[in-house]
């Protein structure tokens, strides 16, 4: 990795850690609340590409886990994790290194649907398939109540990844971070 990957690394989890910044919506009937930090977690994914967005987010589990409070409310430190929210928070990795992978894989025929599409599969579908399951064992909640009342996330996350396609899209014409893939060698 070149100096420039290990900037964009700590910016990525310096704008994650930023989003939760903002005060965090708490909703009376669930103990996870609505954040900003999953729209860093998608521009991550959707501008830096797998290996830098992991790195990136791996580099905030760390900060976390260390006790930092950088999670929305000023949360941090190892007691996220078994928390209701801790699921949630674990799935962002795998997500972010997920859409980055597809956008990289796409990045020659990116659009905003295409991101968008990829946004919503990785920064939604992953991050709900490992925090609803993980929501339902520590609350001691069916997992179809967790699921239902995990719907009422799903308007605003739908809105971060249209910004986060729409932002990996503007950025990849004006200051690509993933590099075009190079066409294989004649043999």
């Amino acid at each position: 990795m070149k100096t420039r990957d290990f900037v964009h690394v700590a910016l990525f989890a310096a704008l994650v850690a930023a989003l939760g910044l903002l005060p965090p919506l708490p909703l009376p009937w669930l103990p996870v609340p609505i954040t900003a930090q999953t729209l860093g977690v998608m521009l991550a994914g959707s501008t830096l590409g797998a290996r830098k967005a992991g790195l990136a987010l791996g580099l905030f589990h760390v900060l976390v886990a260390a006790g930092l409070p950088l999670l929305a409310g000023g949360n941090g430190g190892l007691a996220v994790y078994p928390g209701p929210t801790g699921g949630f928070f674990v799935g962002w990795l795998p997500a972010a290194f997920l859409i980055g992978w597809l956008t990289e894989r796409s990045w020659a025929r990116l659009t905003v649907p295409r991101a968008f599409a990829i946004n919503v599969l990785g920064g939604i579908g992953v991050i709900y398939a490992v925090g609803i399951p993980w929501l339902a064992g520590v609350a001691a909640l069916p997992l179809s109540k967790a699921a239902l009342g995990s719907l009422v996330f799903v308007p605003g996350d739908v809105v971060k990844a249209a910004l986060a396609a729409s932002t990996a899209v503007t950025l990849k014409r004006a200051w690509p971070l993933i590099p075009a893939s190079r066409p294989a060698a004649p043999r």
